[in-house]
């Protein structure tokens, strides 16, 4: 299981827009802080997507659903580029997922 987490003062949605280039239409990207656990001393601070701010995670700890791993073309086991899933690690005072 890798754990993610979201701290209270990261539920905050941070916004990039990206220009359109080459003919392509611009777009509008959300990312809110979070930390994954990979087993060293400290977590690590990662970038979580997000659709839009109304769907932001809340605080708390979440695990990333095992339907977000692929295999490469090499062999080898990896996070899927888009469609990362997490759900909250239940406890007595777990808060909701949104998606």
């Amino acid at each position: 299981m890798l754990k993610i987490e979201v701290f209270q003062e990261d539920i905050g949605v941070n916004t990039r827009t990206m220009q359109p280039k080459d003919g392509k239409p611009g777009r509008t990207i959300y990312e809110q802080t979070a930390y994954a656990y990979l087993g060293g001393k400290f977590p690590v601070q990662m970038r979580l997507q997000v659709n839009s701010p109304a769907e932001s995670y809340l605080a708390g700890e979440y695990e990333v659903d095992n339907s977000s791993f692929i295999v490469n073309n090499f062999g080898g086991l990896e996070l899927k580029r888009f469609g990362l899933k997490i759900t909250s690690i239940s406890k007595s005072s777990a808060t909701p997922v949104r998606s």
